[in-house]
């Protein structure tokens, strides 16, 4: 039996059909998900890529949609596949765990053991005393990797299961390996004048 006789039979029309249609929205709008997520952290170059898988899926699906407008089963498969696209790629940007986020630490006691613990483990670590509407507190920021923010969290429930803490998206994070940088002029200014006190 050929290709164009089976896409005539039963089979095709009521199983195979909208299962093509269900798996196809479920791709285009889990990469679609995807996509929102890197444009928000700042992937410009993996964005377009999956822009163009994206629409590409989207187009073939919807194909298959215009050419069965009086069949209802397929605007369930449409439908559903919409639904399920979007938790799939909720699940996967959980997953991938790309990007930086910025953390919040806020605690009323003393911030020196759980800031200096973050500090061991490679993360530089601000910490600022602020007052609440009773109480003094300490607010302690940082900015890690988000596949990290399993293991500070329940570093921080270890320490202080009490604290409150807050989790931001960063979409840039400057590099900065504590190195002081003195500029060129400052130094040449500092040279004639240590050859100006010498003359005097």
């Amino acid at each position: 039996m050929s290709f164009t006789a089976f896409m005539d039979t039963e089979i095709f029309k009521w199983i195979l059909l909208p299962l093509l249609i269900f798996t196809a929205r479920v791709m285009d709008v889990s990469i679609g998900t995807v996509r929102l997520i890197f444009i928000a952290r700042g992937f410009r170059r993996l964005a377009p890529i999956l822009g163009f898988f994206e629409v590409l899926i989207w187009l073939a699906a919807i194909r298959q949609i215009m050419s069965n407008l009086t069949s209802p089963i397929y605007y369930i498969a449409y439908a559903g596949g919409f639904a399920t696209g979007t938790y799939a790629g909720m699940y996967l940007e959980d997953k991938i765990s790309i990007g930086r986020v910025m953390l919040r630490i806020i605690t009323r006691r003393n911030a020196k053991i759980l800031s200096a613990e973050l500090r061991k483990l490679g993360h530089f670590v601000t910490v600022s005393d602020a007052k609440s509407k009773d109480h003094k507190v300490h607010i302690i920021f940082t900015v890690i990797k988000r596949k990290e923010l399993p293991n500070i969290t329940r570093l921080i429930k270890e320490i202080n299961p009490h604290a409150y803490y807050s989790i931001e998206d960063v979409r840039f994070a400057s590099e900065d390996k504590g190195k002081a940088y003195k500029p060129r002029y400052r130094r040449k200014y500092n040279h004639f004048l240590g050859l100006f006190e010498k003359r005097k």
